[in-house]
């Protein structure tokens, strides 16, 4: 980021602007691309596969009802906090009409054509939203990411199915589904090894092509947003749940959590802190292994409230950006696909960012707008991903609480043993 900026800068001063165009920028506009790219193929096989290992929920399913129902409960929370706070600050309409213009020029390409649909949507019928989530042909809405919630209904339609036919008719397809899955998500690895070279590019293109610092200081007050968001929810939401339905303090809570938000901080992976979540929650906050290793591990999967809340405030602002005024429906189809993505988000570093692809499209926002934000993002991502984390522990500490499965922690119990019997060691 900082490489970026000074580059940008450099060049500016030199008058280079046209060669970070020609010769810098593209690398940006690659990298943007390649995510848009596995987009498709990485909500069709993380979604499918979320699904179809909800099957179990059926063997469990008082444990598995209350989970999936406080996990979509919490990220409709998120997601609706995301956008009350970037409707109340907007970030993206303190970018003045000359620097929207210059940016509609760099990065909008069809924004234009996008404010027009989007103007077409607020005079349609009440239902249309429904009308248009059925897709009359799979094969055309995936070979266009504007038609993203008729892939997630098709999916989510298959993943059904999936599970309601006899297991061994389902295995090979959630075998293939589950190989597929890995590919993707190494597909993503890969691209995100270039994530330092995409976010030089997209930093240095930005400095030379902004026309103001009014630009920069959007994304600032849009990265302040999204980190007011994810602060409720983690110092305020979460803790205060915790207390009303298990009884936690906020002391008990955030010293038997502290270690997993470490961890989920320095790696920006839910998956890679998962080890370290279910040892806090089970050991140390003590909910029963029963639980926690329910829970835990579909909630990496399903549950990603700081991603979602996100999602929520990045698109907002990138049409705020563009000029693009949303409508109440725009925004609620923003908090239906925020939390569909959220099941297929996958639980390692920016995911979300792809999946943020398919929140645009739901609402006809430019997708180059990634642009502007992706600069910006890994920082915010690790906030994001502490949140996950501690929405994921919530959950199974309510899940253990009304089950009657949440004790003392284990290690205190242990530590009282010894001291009472010290030759026990």
């Amino acid at each position: 980021m900082l490489l970026g900026v000074i580059f940008g800068l450099i060049a500016s001063s030199q008058e280079a602007n046209q060669f970070v165009v020609d010769w810098v920028k593209p690398f940006g506009t690659i990298f943007i691309n390649l995510l848009k790219l596995i987009a498709i193929p990485l909500i069709i096989a993380s979604l499918i596969k979320g699904i179809s290992d909800l099957q179990d929920i059926s063997k469990l399913s008082l444990m598995g009802g209350r989970t999936i129902l406080i996990y979509l409960i919490t990220t409709v929370v998120a997601v609706s906090v995301g956008l009350i706070l970037v409707n109340l600050i907007q970030p993206g309409a303190s970018i003045t009409e000359e620097s929207r213009n210059e940016l509609l020029a760099a990065y909008g390409g069809d924004a234009s054509t996008k404010i027009e649909i989007a103007q077409a949507q607020r005079t349609s019928g009440p239902l249309q939203a429904l009308e248009d989530l059925i897709p009359s042909n799979i094969f055309a809405a995936l070979t266009d990411n504007t038609n993203m919630l008729q892939v997630i209904f098709f999916v989510i339609f298959f993943g059904i199915g999936l599970i309601l036919i006899s297991p061994e008719k389902a295995a090979p397809v959630k075998d293939f589904i589950d190989g597929v899955n890995e590919v993707v998500l190494k597909m993503i690895d890969v691209i995100m090894m270039a994530a330092p070279y995409g976010v030089f590019a997209l930093l240095a293109a930005l400095v030379v092509e902004s026309p103001s610092w009014d630009l920069f200081k959007a994304l600032l007050w849009y990265s302040l947003t999204v980190l007011l968001g994810l602060g409720i929810l983690i110092v305020f939401f979460y803790p205060t749940l915790a207390r009303l339905f298990a009884g936690f303090g906020y002391g008990r809570f955030f010293s038997g959590i502290a270690p997993a938000q470490l961890v989920a901080f320095s790696t920006s992976s839910s998956a890679a802190t998962l080890p370290v979540t279910m040892e806090r929650v089970n050991e140390h906050m003590g909910v029963e292994d029963e639980v926690t290793s329910f829970v835990l591990p579909v909630g990496a999967t399903v549950n990603m409230d700081g991603t979602s809340l996100y999602q929520g405030v990045a698109a907002v602002f990138i049409a705020q950006s563009f000029g693009i005024e949303l409508s109440l429906g725009a925004q609620i189809s923003i908090v239906v696909t925020a939390t569909l993505a959220s099941i297929g988000s996958a639980a390692v570093p920016s995911a979300g960012m792809i999946m943020l692809i398919i929140v645009l499209g739901a609402i006809d926002v430019p997708e180059a707008g990634l642009a502007i934000i992706f600069a910006i993002d890994r920082p915010l991502d690790m906030v994001r991903t502490i949140c996950n984390v501690t929405g994921d522990a919530t959950v199974a500490i309510m899940v253990g609480k009304s089950l009657g499965k949440v004790g003392e922690p284990h290690v205190k119990e242990i530590d009282d043993f010894y001291k009472k019997d010290q030759t026990k060691i």
